[in-house]
């Protein structure tokens, strides 16, 4: 077989006497490594075995696979086991975002792990599967169309690093203890941007319900990772849960709820914003908390008042004081909380000191773990560093990979037109910028509306919308702040930084520039530096965004010079 026949895929009917009587020529049907499909019109299950005959027989005798129809088997004689299981997630997570078929697998434990020649030999041929299965109508879209879905982003079906994996596997079996012993717990997963917090939350979420929808018994031809939780017994401590999922971010609710709404098993939890927590009936079993570090304090803006009320109708006399973090707490028996403190980005957000609590006592009762590896970046973990360090008296080189497309611009023309070539290219590419202009078309959405953002004689208005902005029409030519980015990867972002932070000549550091910056909750910070704190830490938001490139612009001069030269460092 020439290599562009490979790999083969084998079709058959799934049924007992076309599964008895199946032979390769080559014997593979029975001892070798290969990935397989079982599907009816719309469904579709994923596996991978060395049995491939007998795996086949065994999944025509469990319940859960009655109706489906037919058998594609994936054949190479290059695969291997690693491969394999690489194969079988990657088609998983593709089946569920496309939506032309939908996946009935659990989850049960991808792993995502490197492997002799994964890109260079083993990436050629899954493209060659894939082509080959959209050619016959099991995809709708292209893998880069689909991988820019936040379906797929925020898929449960994610292969999950070794981190992710061990964090989910002791959550879930605290949990089971816990829920045994009839005690209350907490657990704290941290991480920095990029590192998969969210993946790590709706793949447990989607695990707990796949638990309490299983049926009796295991299947015998599922052996992941997490087969051993598939037990009556944990069936049963499960059944009837009351689980919800809580997102501080308005923007960010909308676009999981959406996901859930298309994911089987996740259409039973609820997606909450902590004052729905605090307003509900009763206590829910498991509130699992995303960004906890955007839990509020007291409340921004137009909701002080409702934070108040929201602590006098739970405590009482005992309110003063109390946040967000309170009230998940008093409304719930269990909760595990994502953060990641260097992410907090207004006034209003619980302290620094709060996110510290909650680690040690999640420490001490060892239900603490830490998420290190970059998941979104391509740059990897040092671009963490440099992305920190960048607006800070003392910039670090940067030290990238040359496949990373980092970029300084002097012109905010040029950038633009690059980010829309890019957006052309791949898709989600967008301008983002640091709140140094006005919200002056706030609420105008007519093509008369004034521009908010003029430099280099670009116009622009700011995001339209603060509802998943980055997927909204029109966002390609507006720019979104970090209120409508937090959460969300971009393949380009186009970093504008603005005159709320320049270079001080006088005193040879960065400052903060109160004037110049339009956040009403961090401008009202009177301390110097923890108002700079607060606008480092939203551009270190906007510049870890996108995975395969940032662009940077620098409006103060001074910055501009030292960012540049940051930036220009020869790349490793």
């Amino acid at each position: 077989m020439t290599l562009s026949e490979r790999p083969r895929v084998t079709r058959l009917s799934f049924d007992a006497a076309t599964v008895r009587g199946w032979r390769e020529p080559d014997g593979r049907h029975h001892d070798w490594p290969v990935v397989y499909m079982i599907t009816d019109s719309r469904k579709v299950y994923v596996g991978e075995t060395t049995r491939a005959r007998h795996r086949l027989r065994q999944h025509l005798d469990h319940p859960s696979k009655a109706g489906l129809r037919e058998v594609r088997v994936v054949i190479d004689e290059e695969f291997n086991k690693s491969a394999c299981l690489d194969l079988e997630s990657r088609l998983i997570a593709l089946f569920h975002a496309d939506g032309a078929y939908a996946p009935l697998n659990r989850n049960d434990g991808q792993q995502d792990s490197g492997y002799f020649e994964r890109t260079t030999r083993y990436q050629p041929l899954f493209d060659k599967v894939f082509d080959r299965l959209r050619t016959e109508g099991m995809f709708r879209r292209s893998v880069d169309e689909i991988e820019n879905l936040n379906l797929f982003k925020l898929s449960p079906y994610k292969a999950l690093n070794d981190e992710q994996l061990v964090a989910v596997d002791g959550i879930v079996e605290g949990l089971l203890e816990d829920l045994t012993e009839g005690r209350e717990s907490a657990s704290v997963v941290r991480g920095g941007p990029g590192t998969g917090k969210t993946v790590v939350a709706i793949f447990l979420l989607k695990l707990l319900r796949d638990i309490q929808d299983s049926g009796s018994g295991v299947d015998p031809s599922d052996e992941g990772r997490f087969s051993d939780f598939f037990l009556d017994g944990n069936r049963e401590l499960l059944d009837g849960l009351r689980i919800g999922f809580v997102v501080p971010q308005q923007s960010l609710r909308k676009t999981i709820t959406s996901v859930f709404r298309r994911t089987p098993g996740l259409k039973g939890v609820t997606v909450l914003s902590p004052y729905t927590v605090a307003a509900s009936p009763g206590i829910w079993d498991l509130l699992v908390v995303d960004e906890a570090h955007r839990l509020t304090h007291r409340g921004a803006g137009p909701t002080r008042g409702a934070f108040s009320q929201r602590n006098r109708d739970l405590f009482g006399e005992m309110s003063e004081g109390r946040t967000a973090v309170d009230w998940i707490s008093a409304k719930s028996t269990h909760q595990i909380y994502l953060v990641d403190g260097e992410q907090t980005v207004r006034p209003a957000d619980v302290s620094r000191t709060v996110i510290d609590g909650l680690v040690a006592r999640a420490s001490a009762d060892h239900r603490f773990y830490e998420l290190e590896s970059q998941m979104r970046v391509s740059a990897g973990q040092g671009y963490l560093g440099f992305a920190r360090a960048l607006l800070t008296d003392s910039p670090v080189p940067a030290r990238v990979p040359a496949s990373y497309d980092l970029r300084f611009f002097d012109d905010l023309t040029d950038m633009q037109s690059q980010i829309l070539e890019r957006e052309s290219e791949v898709g989600l590419s967008r301008l983002v910028a640091g709140y140094a202009w006005r919200w002056t078309s706030k609420g105008d959405v007519s093509v008369d509306a004034p521009h908010d953002i003029s430099e280099d004689g670009v116009e622009l208005r700011w995001n339209r919308t603060d509802t998943d902005w980055i997927s909204s029409e029109g966002s390609i030519d507006e720019v979104g702040s970090v209120h409508t980015v937090q959460g969300y990867d971009l393949n380009y972002a186009g970093v504008i930084i603005g005159p709320d932070i320049v270079w001080d000549e006088d005193h040879g550091g960065v400052r903060a520039v109160r004037e110049s910056h339009f956040d009403r909750e961090v401008r009202s910070v009177r301390d110097e530096h923890e108002l700079l704190e607060y606008i480092r830490n939203a551009y270190y938001v906007l510049l870890t965004r996108g995975m395969r490139g940032t662009y940077v612009y620098v409006c103060d001069p001074a910055l501009r010079e030292r960012v540049r030269a940051a930036i220009s460092a020869e790349h490793q």
